[in-house]
């Protein structure tokens, strides 16, 4: 079975060829961002991906990762989830497929799309096509109270 983890970039070679493969010019910035991305599939915010690049002795700048994270995005190598207005995610998975969010702990869980039956969709308005359906399951935390 090929799963999303088989197909993520296991070292730096990888990482670059992955990039020049979507003509993205591998700067030594795009690379970091790259490696904290792509280490295991991940839904994480342009902060965490900030946060972790810091963390890991690199310096740069908020500008350069969100840039980098918007051209990655618009090359196809993550996609993005919209919580919000307020709060976008990027996901490494990019096969197609829903999320579980859990509204109290944020957590988002990756959900196979052979697990969703979707029967049929509204006629779509003149002039346009179906890009995409993108299916978030909104979740709470279960109350232990017996009340």
């Amino acid at each position: 079975m090929n799963t999303q983890a088989e197909n993520l970039p296991h070292n730096n070679s990888d990482l670059i060829g992955m990039l020049q493969r979507h003509q993205i010019m591998p700067t030594s910035q795009r690379i970091h961002i790259a490696q904290v991305l792509f280490e295991k599939t991940q839904h994480l915010s342009a902060e965490q991906v900030l946060d972790e690049v810091t963390s890991r002795g690199y310096s740069i700048s908020r500008a350069t990762v969100y840039n980098t994270l918007g051209l990655f995005a618009n090359k196809g190598l993550v996609s993005t989830v919209n919580l919000d207005p307020d709060r976008v995610l990027y996901d490494s998975n990019t096969r197609p497929h829903f999320h579980f969010h859990n509204q109290d702990t944020g957590e988002l869980i990756d959900i196979d799309m052979g697990n969703i039956e979707i029967k049929s969709i509204p006629a779509l308005p003149d002039n346009t096509t179906l890009d995409n359906i993108d299916i978030t399951l909104q979740l709470r935390q279960c109350s232990n109270d017996s009340e």
